[in-house]
């Protein structure tokens, strides 16, 4: 019964975005609403992230299961002109994904999930700037790209603890260099605007803390293990 009544308040929600965009009279809403050189919103969404591996050699692949993640932030929006804003957006990413070994790695041939199953749990505190490069406003929307930079703090990363996967610990980095690019619409409402987006997210940096055995075989063939994923935000203003 919940779903139902959530699929009918989004549906209803779409059909009265949509009559506003495409009516036939055209009425602007919020007409100057990007005139102000400062603005601020907030934003909620998801995310479905990945590790992306780079191995030492050639034996056997690490397959990521993934799970749709949250996110959740605010929004700081700098006009520059009619086509260029500077966006930083401040918030809270939360991804959990689940590392499955060959057992063939282990020397053995059945799997087993307290030796060939590792949970990855990842809570970034999550700093981006980004530069938004926008299309002229036609009727109540408007089209943009965006792309930039982004640092995040792992408050899940395990980098600082004492035990490793021998014990059932997989740690990574604390610190995370990413790049983003995606694109999105602006929907100028009758009270507020709604801008629902889309952005590719990839690491720079290694997150990865080995073993302390140079030979594990959880870690020991990894030479470079990087988060690639996609974000998907709701943004209001």
């Amino acid at each position: 019964m919940k779903k139902i009544t959530l699929h009918l308040i989004i549906l209803l929600f779409s059909i009265n975005c949509f009559s506003q965009l495409f009516t036939k009279k055209k009425i602007m809403n919020n007409e100057n609403f990007d005139k102000p050189k400062l603005s601020w919103g907030y934003y909620l969404g998801s995310n479905s992230f990945d590790f992306n591996f780079d191995y030492k050699s050639d034996l056997y692949d690490i397959q990521t299961e993934k799970n749709t993640g949250f996110n959740v932030g605010l929004i700081g929006n700098f006009r520059i002109s009619d086509f260029f804003d500077l966006r930083f957006e401040p918030g809270l990413v939360m991804s959990n994904r689940n590392l499955i070994y060959n057992p063939l790695g282990f020397g053995m041939t059945e799997f087993q999930p307290n030796l060939h199953l590792r949970e990855v749990k990842s809570t970034y505190i999550y700093f981006p700037l980004l530069l938004k490069v926008s299309a002229l406003r036609f009727n109540n929307f408007k089209p943009y790209l965006l792309g930039g930079i982004s640092t995040a703090l792992n408050l899940s990363s395990k980098q600082d603890n004492v035990n490793d996967n021998s014990l059932g610990e997989f740690r990574t980095k604390k610190n995370v260099l990413f790049y983003e690019i995606g694109f999105g619409i602006d929907l100028y409402l009758e009270w507020f605007k709604f801008s629902p987006s889309i952005r590719g997210v990839f690491a720079i940096s290694d997150e990865l803390v080995a073993d302390d055995d140079p030979n594990s075989p959880w870690t020991g063939n990894i030479d470079f293990m990087k988060t690639s994923g996609i974000m998907i935000n709701f943004t209001f203003q």
